[in-house]
């Protein structure tokens, strides 16, 4: 018994290899964003190329998706929030992180996804990255500025 790598602790073959590798369509986005979680921890592209928006699959490079989900070792998903994307909607929004590692460091994916359903198929649109830089609150400090501390010694003399 495995436990499904999209974090439900669910067992994988009656959570998200029922849409991986049986076909069963996902019922609502966030069951979609979990499975290609999954796809995309198990080297499953197949399903990742799949479960794109046919409209823009011309877009999609199958290597670029294959080396990124290969050369990772994928960490966990946390789902932060979900907005619509139920069964009875046509469109939904997720927003989560992948964390996972790469040459021995780690990375934390956060991204809004965006998805849509055509027929009884969920899909997964675009995905918007969350990720904001950070913005230092103070000015940074010259090596030869006064210390903040007050000291009256330049920073590089003191506490820099």
């Amino acid at each position: 018994m495995s436990v499904c790598p999209c974090g439900s602790e669910k067992e994988y073959q009656s959570c998200c290899a029922i849409y991986i590798e049986k076909g069963i369509k996902a019922p609502t986005a966030e069951a979609l964003m979990r499975a290609r979680y999954s796809a995309y921890s198990l080297g499953k592209v197949d399903f990742i190329m799949e479960s794109h928006i046919p409209s823009d699959r011309e877009n999609l490079s199958k290597e670029d998706i294959e080396s990124w989900s290969k050369e990772s070792q994928w960490m966990g998903l946390e789902i932060l929030s979900t907005s619509k994307g139920k069964e009875k909607d046509s469109k939904g929004t997720v927003e989560f992180k992948a964390n996972y590692m790469q040459d021995r460091a780690r990375y934390t994916h956060h991204e809004l996804a965006l998805f849509e359903k055509e027929g009884d198929s969920w899909y997964f649109v675009d995905g918007q990255i969350q990720n904001k830089p950070l913005v230092r609150e103070t000015a940074k400090v010259g090596r030869n500025d006064p210390c903040p501390c007050g000291s009256g010694k330049k920073y590089k003399k003191c506490c820099g």
